[in-house]
């Protein structure tokens, strides 16, 4: 069974930076991708980035581009999302997903509080 386990949520400061991460079990090798979503009260869903395990490719969102870094690290199966300069207008749960590619997505985490105070 797979399972996504989002840590490292919290409260910072606009202009600070926290760093989430997606641990993930249950998949038998890196023929998958994980993908961080977003979603603030009273509003959709927003798909932030993407990264592909087995070969490392990754996709951005424009909201984020310059500021959010998406990487893995294989042997300890854990994606990481690295928020620099973040913005009130980041504040959200933050939600990891799991597919075979960067879209649609099986597996969904549970989601970890983001909150950027102004």
């Amino acid at each position: 069974e797979v399972q996504l386990v989002e840590s490292g949520g919290g409260l910072v400061q606009a202009g600070g930076s926290l760093r989430l991460s997606c641990a993930a079990s249950g998949f038998t090798d890196d023929s998958y991708a994980i993908g961080w979503f977003r979603q603030a009260p009273g509003k959709g869903r927003e798909a932030v980035l993407c990264i592909s395990v087995s070969d490392g490719s990754t996709y951005y969102s424009d909201s984020v581009k310059g500021r959010f870094t998406i990487s893995s690290d294989n042997a300890k199966n854990t994606v990481y999302l690295q928020m620099n300069s973040l913005k009130p207008e980041d504040t959200a749960v933050y939600y990891c997903a799991a597919g075979a590619l960067c879209w649609p997505y099986d597996y969904w985490g549970r989601g970890t509080q983001v909150t950027v105070n102004s």
